[in-house]
């Protein structure tokens, strides 16, 4: 019963990567990133408004950092998931979003000074391998000719926003309450999406795009950190974060039967590597670097 909550957020995340396909023409990137973030400020505001006007005292020192936060995670992530899939398809976003757990180890060895592992050594070339198999379609010599697409860049962009996101949060200590920071981060988030919101051409919601923004606003930016955050209470962020490796199968599936996208050997081949080279950054945990006596004894 305890492992359906992450199953739970993962799911609702991996529609969120088709609803991303499916808001292209329907409504620009912009707007139904702003709506979606307004959606969720409104409906978490009578839960956690009151909250929130109690501990301003504790909230303003972190406005900066949670500024910051915001604008990787609410902002530039999404946006850029957007943008990306006007131009590759929703297997390729999951493949590529799998690269968010190694993407996280690689920067927590600089920001955090995590000691860097065989693991990680080993899982990025070959998540490396992998990620140029897949954006070359399985002939890597056309990246010579032809170069990495737009929507690829843009998704590797999202992916590494993202990361950064979570390796931040890790560092940056706040004495608030996470749904707290998460309000906030909304609340800026918003005030960050209005200026593109206000120049877009169309504002419009209307019943071909309406439930794609309430999904996105729902289950994706509501229900999926919910049941997660339990997930992490009940299991640990280990064992919970280990989760997020089904994201491009579960992915990989919901296109496939919903959106009819073809499943080609490149995608197998090169995110069998990137899934294989996570995992190994994840799990071989033997130290890249052998400590000497005297550092031990220091």
């Amino acid at each position: 019963m305890t492992y359906l909550y992450p199953l739970m957020a993962v799911f609702i995340w991996a529609g969120n990567q088709v609803v991303n396909k499916l808001s292209v023409g329907a409504i620009e990137p912009e707007v139904i990133s702003f709506y979606r973030w307004l959606l969720a400020l409104i409906l978490l505001t009578p839960f956690f408004l009151r909250g929130i006007v109690k501990n301003l005292p504790q909230i303003f020192p972190q406005a900066l950092k949670l500024m910051v936060l915001s604008l990787l995670g609410m902002a530039l992530y999404q946006c850029l998931a957007y943008y990306a899939a006007a131009t590759i398809s929703v297997l390729t976003m999951g493949i590529i979003m799998s690269f968010i757990p190694l993407l996280t180890i690689l920067l927590s060895i600089f920001i955090l000074k995590t000691p860097p592992t065989q693991g990680v050594l080993i899982g990025s070339i070959l998540s490396f391998i992998g990620l140029i198999w897949l954006i070359s379609g399985g002939e890597p010599t056309r990246l010579l000719e032809l170069g990495i697409g737009q929507g690829e860049i843009l998704m590797l962009m999202a992916a590494l926003s993202y990361a950064l996101y979570g390796v931040l949060t890790k560092k940056w200590t706040m004495k608030i309450t996470n749904w707290h920071s998460v309000y906030v981060q909304i609340l800026f988030g918003i005030l960050m999406l209005l200026p593109g919101f206000l120049m877009s051409n169309n504002l419009t919601v209307n019943s071909d795009n309406v439930w794609l923004v309430i999904y996105a606003g729902i289950p994706a930016s509501i229900i999926a950190p919910f049941v997660w955050i339990i997930a992490i209470k009940k299991l640990g962020a280990n064992k919970t974060a280990l989760f997020l490796n089904l994201t491009p199968v579960i992915t990989a599936i919901i296109s496939i039967l919903f959106l009819h996208e073809t499943l080609c050997s490149y995608h197998l081949i090169g995110g069998g590597m990137s899934f294989i080279g996570v995992i190994l950054a994840q799990n071989l945990k033997a130290p890249l670097f052998k400590m000497k006596a005297s550092d031990k004894d220091a």
